[in-house]
């Protein structure tokens, strides 16, 4: 059974950034990326707890064919991711967030 998946204010904004990097780079990587990252959020939403918590309850769970990764937490009824970041990126950016 898959959990139902919520979404913090920022992460849209992270996932049309990343997207946007991605078609400047190649026409049809955007669209790409965004369909990696939908199959690794549907995998994140049918078995949540494979990822190991990393701070404060939430978890780290890097997408394979890109350097992303999705902070969530796993709570009883539902998946709040909290940040789509790169992999690079500092993690206090997300962590105020935790």
């Amino acid at each position: 059974m898959s959990l139902p998946m919520e979404f913090r204010d920022e992460v849209p904004a992270e996932i049309n950034e990343a997207m946007a990097w991605y078609e400047g780079q190649e026409a049809g990587m955007g669209r790409e990326f965004f369909e990696a990252l939908r199959e690794h959020l549907k995998e994140l939403a049918e078995r949540p707890e494979i990822f190991a918590v990393e701070y404060r309850r939430i978890r780290r769970a890097p997408m394979r064919r890109f350097p992303y990764v999705v902070y969530y937490r796993l709570e009883l009824d539902r998946v709040i991711v909290v940040a789509i970041q790169h992999a690079h990126r500092n993690p206090r950016d997300w962590r105020r967030r935790a």
